[in-house]
C-alpha cells in the first residue's frame, strides 16, 4: 500500500483546509485509514480515523472541527479542517496497517504505511 498525503498549506486562524490521503497498491487490506499529527517536539498524535463499517473518531482536541470522510472505497481520505487555530500546526500523515487492534491505535508504531505528510501551518 502507498499512501500519499497532501492538501497542507498555511492559512490565518479561523480557516479551513482539506487534508487529502491517495491511496495505491492493495487496497483490499486496507480496513481503516488514520490521520496523524506531529507538532515540532512533541510525539506524533492521532486525530482521525474512518472504517470500514462507517465509523469516524476523533480526537477530543479537533471534534466539532474536523471531519473525515473517503470516497467510494479507499482511494482517497479527506480531512476537513475547520476553525482552525495555531495549535493545530503540525505536519499531518495518513496511515494504515494489515491488522491494528482497537486498543493500539494511538500506537504510531503498529502502523505499517505512511504517507509522506504534509505541512499545515496555522498563524495567528
Amino acid at each position: 500500500v502507498q499512501l500519499q498525503a497532501s492538501g497542507g498549506g498555511l492559512v490565518q486562524a479561523g480557516g479551513s483546509l482539506r487534508l487529502s490521503c491517495a491511496a495505491s497498491g492493495r487496497l483490499d487490506i486496507i480496513n481503516a485509514i488514520y490521520w496523524y499529527r506531529q507538532a515540532p517536539g512533541k510525539q506524533r498524535e492521532l486525530v482521525a480515523s474512518i472504517h470500514s463499517d462507517g465509523n469516524t473518531n476523533y480526537a477530543e482536541s479537533v471534534k466539532g472541527r474536523f471531519a473525515i470522510s473517503r470516497d467510494n472505497g479507499w482511494n482517497t481520505v479527506y480531512l476537513q479542517m475547520s476553525s482552525l487555530n495555531p495549535g493545530d500546526t503540525a505536519v499531518y500523515y495518513c496511515a494504515t496497517g494489515r491488522s491494528i487492534i482497537l486498543s493500539t491505535i494511538r500506537n504510531p508504531r503498529v502502523y505499517d504505511y505512511w504517507g509522506q505528510g504534509t505541512q499545515v501551518t496555522v498563524s495567528s
